[in-house]
């Protein structure tokens, strides 16, 4: 490919269901579907980890979670394990981020040559609490969850829109300066992570009431699983959702989907105004998904598809239009691709990374292969392993009984195979390849080992739960709120 810049954007926790060029009916998101229009969409992508910090862990370093150990929330990466920015740094490239990174510090070298409005973990700690396992606590900023609902103003909202007119700003800069090596462009918005505040224009979209319910929310419907029962036990979603409170949660969540689709039009239109379409690429993804009531579930955390999914769009020189790849994908890809859409060549050591390139897997240039997701952090009372392969959603899960899906015949993933014994032979070859990739016992025994070190430098699992948590990390001069 010919080496051009490359914008970058990334969300969070965007449901990759809830997208116009995805096939939601509802969802009004007509920027990014002019995007896919214009490129190539994956229809199964997953993030590395259902939750923020391992999730960048492994989007900066193209490394599995388990690779390079930033486990959870408290585990914020901090540029020890070098990734695509710092190789592009290196080469002379100019690698920018504006907005949420949710990494250790600013004063680490993270990979970026300028960091613009970072947001990174409270006080360079993160949340403790969470990495107390595989005792869960009972997680009281759960009903900030239900609590906050708009319509109205958030510090989000206002966040985001700082972000994109910093991009606008840094996109005329740019366009004026002597042309060099291919820059990047990395704008992150924290949209549509809760609180479930929608601006009002955005809000007034949709009709609360008349949002289809999630899927399986009736308790009777709700998977009974001992990991998912654990995790409810800890975050006790039921006792802060009322009906109506659920229903404006989610008329909250579509009006921010919405708002991020507007900012990202305005950074799109930038890129218009400056110039700079004809030479970049662009990227559109989320860190990982928002189960959204889905059975009974809000926030991430989990192997569903509406938490561990992602959207992902590449559109640009030399991307098919139009076009719809169903090839499973992951967020350590984009490792191999932003070198790919820059014109770094591949090093010795990138034989090592399990990413492929976007690109290739699209043209059906990569075989088979596993793709994996891992989740060590709150509520997670074991390690948890999701592996998607062939038609299969494997999901394994330490000293508990496994999960299989067939995405094929229940994309919605509503029948759990993993304990029908007509599934043992399939359920036992995608364990031998998930453990062709990992140890989950020992890596599980890893993870529990390195979080209570942490809590243990903390005071202690007394003293953390005494101090509680917060129920989201603020924008930057936003002190958080604990509980």
């Amino acid at each position: 490919m010919t080496p051009e810049n490359l914008l970058f954007i990334m969300s969070d926790e965007h449901n990759p269901r809830l997208l116009g060029a995805a096939g939601h009916t509802i969802i009004k998101t007509p920027h990014l579907d002019r995007l896919a229009a214009r490129g190539t969409m994956f229809s199964d992508a997953m993030c590395n980890s259902p939750i923020c910090v391992p999730s960048r862990a492994s989007f900066a370093t193209g490394r599995y979670v388990h690779e390079i150990g930033f486990w959870d929330n408290a585990h914020p990466y901090n540029g020890s394990v070098k990734g695509w920015g710092h190789r592009l740094i290196a080469r002379g490239h100019h690698v920018v981020s504006i907005g949420k990174l949710h990494y250790r510090s600013t004063e680490d070298s993270n990979g970026f040559s300028r960091e613009i409005m970072p947001l990174h973990v409270v006080d360079g700690v993160g949340d403790v609490l969470g990495s107390i396992r595989p005792e869960l606590p009972i997680r009281e900023s759960v009903r900030d969850l239900a609590d906050e609902l708009g319509p109205g103003e958030s510090s989000y909202a206002q966040y985001d829109r700082d972000i994109a007119e910093a991009a606008e700003q840094w996109l005329s800069e740019a366009a004026a300066r002597p042309n060099g090596k291919p820059w990047v462009l990395f704008v992150s918005f924290v949209e549509p992570h809760f609180p479930l505040i929608a601006p009002p224009q955005f809000y007034a979209l949709y009709d609360a009431q008349s949002l289809p319910v999630p899927a399986m929310y009736a308790e009777s419907e709700r998977p009974d699983h001992p990991f998912i029962q654990a995790m409810r036990r800890c975050m006790n979603y039921d006792r802060h959702f009322t009906p109506d409170k659920m229903r404006r949660a989610i008329a909250n969540y579509y009006g921010m989907v919405s708002h991020l689709d507007h900012l990202i039009g305005r950074v799109l239109a930038a890129l218009d105004r400056t110039g700079f379409t004809a030479s970049t690429r662009v990227i559109y993804t989320s860190d990982h998904g928002d189960n959204l009531g889905a059975r009974g579930l809000w926030g991430k955390s989990n192997m569903y598809r509406e938490s561990a999914g992602v959207p992902l769009i590449m559109a640009g020189t030399d991307i098919p239009a139009g076009q719809v790849c169903d090839r499973p994908v992951s967020l350590i890809d984009c490792h191999p691709t932003i070198f790919e859409f820059t014109g770094l060549p591949l090093e010795a050591e990138d034989a090592t990374r399990p990413g492929r390139s976007l690109p290739d897997i699209a043209r059906g240039q990569v075989g088979d292969r596993v793709v994996l997701c891992e989740y060590h952090a709150v509520g997670a009372v074991t390690g948890a392993f999701m592996i998607r392969t062939g038609r299969w959603k494997y999901i394994h899960y330490v000293g508990m009984p496994p999960m299989l899906f067939d995405v094929v015949a229940d994309p919605g993933e509503r029948h759990d195979l993993g304990r029908d014994a007509r599934h043992a032979t399939d359920v036992a070859a995608c364990e031998q390849a998930l453990r062709s990739v990992v140890d989950p016992d020992a890596v599980n025994r890893r993870a529990l080992a390195d979080q209570a070190r942490k809590v243990a430098e903390h005071g202690g699992s007394e003293a953390v739960k005494r101090r509680g948590t917060f129920g989201r990390s603020p924008v930057p001069g936003e002190q958080p709120v604990y509980r």
